[in-house]
Parts: C-alpha cells; structure tokens; sequence
C-alpha cells in the first residue's frame, strides 16, 4: 500500500493556509480530478485522496488534532483512506454542490441515498467584471490626467424594475419548477446515480413567467445605454497598473449589481525621457571640448529646463543627478530624481579655423611634459 501523503501536500497548500485558501484548493483540485471529467485511471484515488484531506484541514478541531499528532491522531475512517464512510468525506455537501454545479449545470439533488437541497437559481447575483484599455503619454503619466471613456452598459428598467413585466400583476409562479427555478434530473455515473438539480428551461432559472412583458425594456428588465463617464488617472501611474470603476461591467443576475470595469493602463515611450521607477533617465549630449574645459548646460526636464554645471574633465557615461526633478507619485507622495548620463559627442562637422585650432591642440598635447593618452596605452603593451 503506497505510504499516505500529506494532507497539506495533497491540496499543494502550506501549513498556515487560511479557510479561503484551503477551500479554493480544494474546489480545484476535484474539479480537476473528479472521475466524470479526468479519464486518467489514477484520477479517482487522487479525487479521494483530495476529498479525505479537505474533510480534516476544513474541520477546525480535525485540523488543529492532525497538526499536533498527525496521522496517529486520526480516526480509523480517516487513517484509511477512502471518503471517511461520507461522514463529510467529501468535504460539506455545499461545497460539492459548487462542483457539481460546474458539471452538470445544476446542484446535486441525491447520491446512493443522499439529498442535498442545493443552492437557489433564484438569488441575486452579481455580473461579470470587464476590462477595457486606454493609451497615455508619458507626461500624462507623470503628472496625472482627467480621462473620459464612452462604453455601453445595461442598466435596469426604470419602468418595470427589472422584472420584465408590464405591471406587478403580470408576474406569476412558473407552473414547470413551482417557483424553484430548478427541475429535478437523474444521471448514472461512476459512483452511482446522482440526482442533480438543473436550471428550470421554461424561466431561466428565475421561478416566474411574465403574462405581459415591459414594452420599455420588451421584457428583458434592462436597457442598453451608452454612458460617457470621465475618470481620474493619479500622476505616477506606472504602465499596466490597473483602475476599477464600479458598477460598468457585465449586468447582474436576477437583480443583482453589475459587476465592475477594469481600465489597465498603457504608457506611450518618450522620445528621450526613460522611467525607473519614480526616476526619469536622461542621455545629454556634451561635445569634447566642454567636457574637457567644463560648461554650464540648460538640462530638460519633464518640470522645464535646469541649469547643470558639467565640470572640467567630465568622463563618458558620467551621471548627475537633479534631485526631485523625477516623478512624484500621488499614490506614496514620493518624488523621484533625473539621472543626467553624459554622452560625449564628437563633431564630425568642423570648419576650418576649428580644424586648425585642434591641429594646434594636438602639437601641444604632443610637446608637454609627461606621457600622452596614447603613449601611456602602447606602452601597456611592452
């Protein structure tokens, strides 16, 4: 018999896991190894062994007895595997409804004997979230901007409510499912016959039927409206960085809310201008002989342009920093700096009075004391 696993393994979660985590493991896990949908021939040990460690690490007094003892500190129905006799084995029947849900459309109504009421049709629920995406600039994105998005939605009737119906009387108990939003189906499976709850076809699921439908809506209890709604982008935003706006997602379910509207951002590049963070990059050209003398420079910033002294014999690649000329982010209320990184340009362009003052140059470099800079290389190599 193959040694038994972890229960906290079985579910891939860690030991401090909390309710939420444990539960969702679980709905994942025997959705994806439940007989009915995974064919591989280990899927229904697996399907049990997952369901044997969901009844121990669900049950608050189970739990904290296995994290003391282990294994020892379980029953024999548990130490032995299997479903623990549906003792609960399969980790609450409500939780098992969700999936089976998933299967077959429905809750489960009964197995081998066992009822399960399952959960209402009916209920409120609310609708899909959605997702839209909107381009800025770069300096949108650094100091912020008002955005307006035009998008359809559904909103409920006005008129009716949402009900569909013409007047209040002209709604009345679906006669198929007596108001359940749900008919009654049998279907053989492995483990036996399950008998599962499905979505009533002649309501949809809502319980009633409509004598007379809202000539607003034509019965549908919505409309569709297009809604221009303007929206506030924080300075600082980085590309990708997500925005909510409730209530413009999908519509809800029998009178449920909508659901909301996701905008994810995306930051046009700058010609110039490159972000770290809440830093800002920028290459300055400077020509030799500025570097070599030194120079004050007007530098660009996303503030407008600062002076910068560029001190004699700056080297290539030399960085200054202008400090709190970077972005300064509404969400923290930090401010970043621009890192100036010097890129000393040759000009290839000279006239001829330039020409000869850089020949003269050159002869002066060439008579003074000490090495040049090309001498002192060749003679690294001897």
């Amino acid at each position: 018999m193959a040694e038994k696993r972890d229960y906290y393994e079985v579910l891939g979660i860690s030991k401090g896991a909390s309710d939420d985590e444990i539960k969702k493991a679980y709905r994942s896990l025997a959705k994806k190894y439940h007989p009915d949908v995974n064919k591989s021939p280990d899927a229904e040990e697996k399907f049990k062994e997952i369901n044997e460690a969901y009844e121990v690490l669900s049950d608050p007094q189970k739990k904290a007895t296995y994290d003391q003892f282990g294994f020892a500190g379980m029953d024999g129905s548990q130490a032995g595997g299997g479903f623990s006799g549906f003792s609960g084995g399969f980790g609450g029947m409500d939780d098992l409804n969700d999936i089976f849900s998933s299967f077959f459309g429905g809750g489960m109504g009964g197995m081998g004997g066992f009822s399960s009421s399952g959960r209402s049709q009916r209920g409120p629920r609310q609708g899909d979230d959605r997702k839209m995406n909107v381009r800025i600039s770069f300096l949108d994105a650094c100091f912020g901007k008002k955005e307006s998005i035009n998008i359809e939605v559904d909103e409920t009737c006005s008129a009716c409510g949402g009900s569909g119906a013409a007047t209040p009387g002209d709604v009345e108990t679906c006669s198929r499912c007596r108001g359940t939003g749900t008919v009654i189906q049998q279907q053989r499976t492995a483990f036996g016959v399950f008998q599962t709850q499905g979505v009533c076809p002649d309501c949809h699921g809502s319980g009633k039927k409509i004598k007379k439908i809202c000539p607003h809506c034509k019965g549908q209890g919505y409309n569709k409206r297009r809604v221009e709604r303007e929206i506030n982008i924080p300075a600082g935003i980085q590309d990708g960085q997500m925005l909510r706006v409730q209530g413009l997602g999908e519509r809800g379910v029998n009178g449920g809310p909508n659901g909301d509207l996701y905008i994810e951002i995306h930051i046009q590049p700058h010609k110039q201008f490159e972000r770290d963070g809440n830093n800002i990059y920028l290459e300055i050209p400077v020509s030799a002989v500025d570097a070599t003398i030194g120079t004050t420079i007007d530098v660009p910033t996303i503030y407008g342009d600062v002076s910068m002294k560029i001190p004699a014999g700056t080297q290539h690649g030399k960085q200054f920093r202008l400090r709190g000329k970077g972005i300064n982010e509404a969400r923290t209320g930090r401010t970043g700096d621009q890192i100036c990184v010097v890129n000393i340009t040759v000009d290839d362009n000279l006239s001829h009075k330039e020409k000869e003052l850089y020949k003269e140059l050159q002869k002066l470099q060439g008579t003074r004391a000490g090495e040049s800079i090309w001498s002192r290389f060749k003679k690294s190599f001897s």
